[in-house]
């Protein structure tokens, strides 16, 4: 079996040089621990003084080789998908525009958990309510709600309630 060799279309010199610009420290490391090997370092003791096993220098020789110094970056990891598929997550955006019915349930605006509530009954799938506001989020939108307003407010009375600019000074009654 043959040792892997690495591209050289930079030195050991430059890769040190683009390790010292870089911020991400385990990039920093990768950038490193290969050009110590450009060098004529033994793998196992350039992976070593990188704080990685000689197999792992070996994973990222070939992305660097493969790559150049972007294929020593992480790549974005999938996580947990999703509880809520598409079309539930369009339900629950057009639930939240459209707001409660405050006849029917009493609510003048949804909290988190009243979603989480909705969601187990309509959708049969339970959250935390840190995960309903992780997709509300995702959906655009804020935990900020306009202020309630009563259903049977009356805009005449709250007119006349106001008084009108420069009423205080007419009603002042000393000197």
């Amino acid at each position: 079996m043959s040792a892997l060799s690495i591209r050289r279309d930079r030195t050991a010199t430059v890769l040190r040089k683009l390790a010292k610009g870089e911020s991400d420290a385990r990039i920093t490391r990768r950038i490193l621990a290969i050009a110590n090997a450009l060098d004529g370092m033994s793998r196992e003791a350039a992976a070593q003084a990188a704080g990685m096993d000689r197999q792992t220098l070996r994973d990222w020789v070939i992305r660097y080789n493969e790559d150049g110094l972007d294929g020593l970056a992480d790549r974005p990891r999938d996580g947990r998908p999703s509880k809520l598929d598409a079309e539930e997550k369009a339900e629950l955006y057009r639930l939240v525009l459209d707001g409660p019915a405050p006849e029917a349930s009493g609510l003048s605006a949804f909290t988190r958990e009243d979603l989480v509530r909705i969601c187990k009954k309509r959708f049969g799938k339970s959250l935390h309510v840190t995960s309903m506001g992780r997709i509300l989020r995702e959906l655009g939108l804020s935990r900020q709600k306009a202020r309630p307003s009563h259903p049977e407010k009356n805009p005449a009375a709250q007119a006349a309630f106001k008084k009108s600019p420069g009423a205080a000074e007419k009603n002042c009654s000393y000197t």
